[in-house]
């Protein structure tokens, strides 16, 4: 857990360690990455990046990881990294490496694009859910904190459901982008015991309150992430949440 509960969540091709300092004044964790470790990911990675989106493709995806973690060897933050990857050993291989910085993997279910997909990422690893907690499993054997990001509004998942099972896997943290789909949040919530951190359209006030009070323990913000008047405003309606229902806990 962290404090203040209030997160960067990753950006892929922009949220590296610099990014996570530029807002540390505002949180208390930032997801790194997101980062394609093995050949498909990074196949489908290239793709995107054709079609002009920001990504991060590194000659060495590990090193990377270890490389932007040991930036941040100084820093309160808790910090983790977004990862995705078609096959399950570079999960193991990554979370190692988070281990060692004692920061957390967030194993990445969420992704839609379609290419990340087609190789086995991003949500359609959330549609396959025995393969979802192989790779939690794999990852949690290693001793790192486990997250999990995951979306909502998608056919088929049912997500308290997949929850419960990440959760008897060995993931810790469950991070639910709510889509359009906010009550969500309070179904994790009632359905386990993870650390559920909720995302999407967090930037005032009464967003913050919305998923506050829906049960999450902490809130990200996704694409204003680089924006301080946006961090300042969310981190100031965490703090006076907490202060009416009782106090954050610390690292």
């Amino acid at each position: 857990m962290f404090a203040p509960r209030v997160a960067l969540a990753s950006l892929s091709g922009e949220s590296d360690a610099a990014w996570a300092r530029a807002g540390e004044a505002h949180i208390g964790a930032a997801f790194l990455g997101g980062i394609a470790l093995d050949v498909d990911s990074r196949a489908a990675a290239r793709e995107l990046v054709a079609r002009d989106r920001t990504e991060f493709l590194p000659d060495d995806p590990v090193t990377f990881v270890d490389r932007e973690l040991a930036k941040l060897a100084d820093t309160s933050l808790a910090v983790g990294f977004n990862v995705r990857s078609a096959t399950v050993a570079p999960i193991a291989e990554a979370a190692a490496v988070c281990a060692a910085h004692d920061a957390a993997i967030e194993v990445n279910a969420h992704c839609r694009q379609a290419e990340l997909c087609a190789v086995g990422c991003g949500e359609s690893l959330l549609c396959d859910t025995d393969r979802l907690c192989e790779y939690v499993a794999a990852a949690a054997e290693t001793g790192a904190t486990v997250s999990v990001k995951v979306r909502a509004e998608v056919d088929g998942v049912d997500l308290a459901e997949t929850a419960q099972r990440v959760e008897t896997a060995g993931a810790d943290w469950l991070h639910v982008d709510a889509m359009d789909s906010e009550p969500v949040v309070a179904d994790v919530v009632d359905a386990t015991d993870l650390f559920v951190v909720a995302n999407n359209g967090v930037r005032d006030a009464a967003s913050v309150r919305e998923y506050l009070d829906y049960g999450a323990d902490a809130v990200s913000v996704g694409r204003p992430s680089d924006d301080p008047v946006v961090l300042r405003r969310v981190r100031a309606a965490v703090d006076e949440w907490f202060e009416t229902h009782g106090p954050e806990v610390a690292p």
